[in-house]
């Protein structure tokens, strides 16, 4: 079985086509699959780390707001989308795949597109509640439609071969041993704070938590306090230390990025993040309570939708970031705590959105199309 699998702009859809390429390989080990991406992209980086050919296409969006620098934009645009024919088919004669699958990103596109048009076995899979506009496109036309949310079904439109499977998380996530985490880290009776951004950092995250931390200082809260101020932020996030003046000791751990999240999540009470899809599996089955505050600058404001969904199950808090203050976060965060068992019950509420079976659902499905 030859797999080529589509994928690009966002760890959010990258991870997952990784996820999916494991487990397919895992099922059948005499599986060849072959990634295609951006060179430019992070998918390259990812793809090669793990090992699976990668074949380049340059492939951009458009740009809504029409500023001269994005005019700039578009016209690359319209050049690589001329392209994109040519490549593809270059790929697809390459590789000559029984399985082609979607999992978003502009690249995602073309590719899909033209195996669906050649007969070729197709598959996407959308991560969000509200769907991008590639994977809307590409519905009609694909075997199977993979969905993360019952809320994106209909607006994908193609709910007759819609399944509602997730998304797929690390395995790391479902093994985490909480107490052994907690232990780790000396957290003891205190209430877990985790608070991140991203890789690159969020400037208005970063300055609400450093009011957040300085609250709990001030007021000698037992909490247990651990934030990712991301590259950019590290010295934004010493600066406003000292204005809040508060520093990093027993209660405060500052990182600039988190690399064993598994675990911290295991031992965390109180999660305080984007809302990434992915992010958002891994908060729903470890069932954790969150505040979760949606990234404005993301395509048709997807990350709001998909925090919506736990806010509506009692499993999270949502602050839009117009709307935050430092205020307004520490009230939150004051509100949740005042209320015993409260974040725990909003953890058990998490989990019900769990699918710790995602990547299974989706590995099955696709073994049952080829075979079909």
């Amino acid at each position: 079985m030859r797999v080529l699998i589509a994928a690009g702009g966002t760890a959010g859809h990258i991870n997952p086509a990784l996820a999916i390429a494991g487990a397919l390989k895992k099922a059948v080990p005499s599986a060849e699959i072959h990634f295609a991406g951006r060179r430019e992209g992070m998918e390259y980086g990812l793809v090669t780390k793990a090992g699976y050919p990668f074949h380049h296409i340059e492939i951009n969006g458009f740009q809504r707001k029409l500023t001269p620098k994005n005019v700039g934009r578009n016209f690359v645009a319209l050049y690589h989308l001329a392209l994109s024919g040519p490549r593809t088919a270059a790929i697809l004669r390459e590789v000559q795949p029984d399985l082609v699958i979607g999992c978003g990103g502009y690249v995602s596109g073309p590719v899909v597109r033209a195996a669906a048009k050649k007969g070729i076995k197709t598959a996407i899979h959308e991560q969000n509640a509200f769907p991008g506009v590639t994977n809307k496109l590409l519905a009609k036309d694909v075997d199977i439609v993979f969905a993360a949310s019952k809320a994106a079904v209909a607006k994908l439109g193609a709910p007759d071969k819609t399944l509602v499977v997730g998304n797929p998380v690390r395995p790391e996530i479902l093994t985490q041993n909480r107490a052994a985490a907690r232990a780790k880290i000396g957290a003891g009776d205190r209430t877990v704070i985790l608070s991140f951004g991203g890789s690159l950092g969020a400037r208005r995250i970063n300055e609400v938590v450093a009011q957040l931390c300085g609250w709990e200082q001030k007021n000698h809260k037992p909490i247990l306090h651990l934030h990712a101020t991301g590259s950019r932020g590290v010295q934004l996030f010493k600066d406003l230390a000292r204005k809040e003046g508060f520093q990093p000791g027993p209660n405060l751990v500052v990182r600039e990025y988190i690399d064993n999240m598994p675990e911290l999540l295991a031992a965390a009470d109180l999660v305080i993040a984007r809302s990434g899809a992915l992010t958002l599996a891994e908060l729903t089955c470890m069932g954790r309570a969150s505040i979760l505050i949606p990234s404005p600058n993301v395509a048709e404001n997807h990350q709001y939708y998909n925090a919506l969904e736990l806010q509506q199950h009692g499993a999270a808090v949502v602050i839009e970031e117009k709307d935050l203050t430092g205020e307004g976060l520490i009230h939150t965060v004051e509100t949740l705590l005042a209320e015993p068992g409260k974040l725990s019950q909003m953890g058990s509420n998490a989990r019900t959105l769990a699918k710790p079976d995602s990547l299974d659902r989706i590995t099955q499905a696709l073994l049952k199309l080829m075979q079909g």
